[in-house]
C-alpha cells in the first residue's frame, strides 16, 4: 500500500500581509476617489482636483504606514511580554506549568494520561515554544510584523489612490466626478473579489462589502462638495 503525500497551502498563512494589503488599496482607493469627487462636485477645476488627490496619496500613505506600525508594534509588545512572562513561569514552576499545559490538552479532548504524555514529551522538546503555541496562541504562523504591514499598507495605498487620479486626468472636466465615481465602483468590486479570493473566502460577499462602503463614502464627500460648492457660488 503506497503513501501518497501532498502539499498544503493554508490561507493563514498569508493573514499577517493580506489584512495589510487588502485594508491598504482598499483605504487608497476609496478615500482618495471621495476627495477626488468631493472637490470635483464642488466645481472645482481638474488641476485643483489632481492637487487635492495627490496630497490624499501621500498623506493616506504615510499615515497608514505610521498606523500600523503602531498597532502591529503594540501587538508585538504584548507577544513579547507574554512570552517572557511564560519563560519566568517555566524556570520558577515548572510542575504547574506542566499541569497547566496537559489542562489545554485534556481540554481539547485527549484523555488525561494521554495529555500527561503529550506534555511531557513536548516540553521536553521545546517547553517555551510549545507554551508560546498551545497556551498564548503565538505562532510564527501569526506573529505580527511591525515593518512588513507599514511597508505594505502603504505601497498598496498608493496602488489604490493612484488609480482614481489617472481617471481623473484622463476625464474629461465636466465629468470627473462620474467617470471617477463609476471606476471606483468597478475597483472596489475588482478589489474586494481579489481580496476575498486570496483569503479562501466568497468572492461576492468580499466585492459587495467593500462596494457598498466605496459607494456611501463617496456618496458623503459629493454631497459635501455641492453644498460648499454651492455656498462659495
Amino acid at each position: 500500500m503506497s503513501r501518497l503525500s501532498h502539499s498544503e497551502i493554508h490561507m493563514v498563512h498569508r493573514i499577517g500581509w493580506l489584512r495589510a494589503a487588502v485594508l491598504g488599496a482598499n483605504d487608497g482607493l476609496v478615500s482618495t476617489s471621495s476627495l477626488v469627487v468631493g472637490v470635483a462636485a464642488a466645481g472645482s477645476g481638474r488641476t485643483e482636483v489632481l492637487i487635492a488627490g495627490l496630497a490624499g496619496l501621500v498623506a493616506g500613505a504615510m499615515s497608514m504606514a505610521a498606523g500600523e506600525y503602531v498597532s502591529v508594534s503594540s501587538q508585538t509588545d504584548a507577544e513579547k511580554a507574554d512570552v517572557a512572562r511564560e519563560t519566568r513561569e517555566l524556570a520558577e514552576t515548572p510542575e504547574a506549568e506542566l499541569e497547566e499545559l496537559t489542562r489545554i490538552y485534556v481540554g481539547r479532548g485527549l484523555d488525561r494520561d494521554l495529555a500527561e504524555r503529550v506534555a511531557v514529551q513536548l516540553t521536553e522538546r521545546d517547553a517555551l515554544g510549545t507554551h508560546a503555541r498551545d497556551e498564548l496562541g503565538i505562532s510564527e504562523t501569526v506573529t505580527a510584523h511591525p515593518i512588513q504591514a507599514a511597508v505594505v499598507s502603504a505601497l498598496t495605498f498608493a496602488v489604490g489612490a493612484v488609480v482614481p487620479l489617472i481617471v481623473a486626468l484622463l476625464s474629461p472636466p465636466a465629468q470627473i466626478t462620474l467617470v471617477v465615481a463609476a471606476s471606483t465602483i468597478v475597483g472596489l468590486a475588482v478589489l474586494g473579489g481579489l481580496g476575498a479570493s486570496a483569503g479562501g473566502a466568497g468572492i461576492v460577499r468580499g466585492a459587495a462589502r467593500v462596494t457598498v462602503w466605496g459607494a456611501l463614502a463617496m456618496a458623503a464627500t459629493a454631497v459635501v462638495g455641492m453644498i460648499f460648492g454651492v455656498n462659495a457660488g
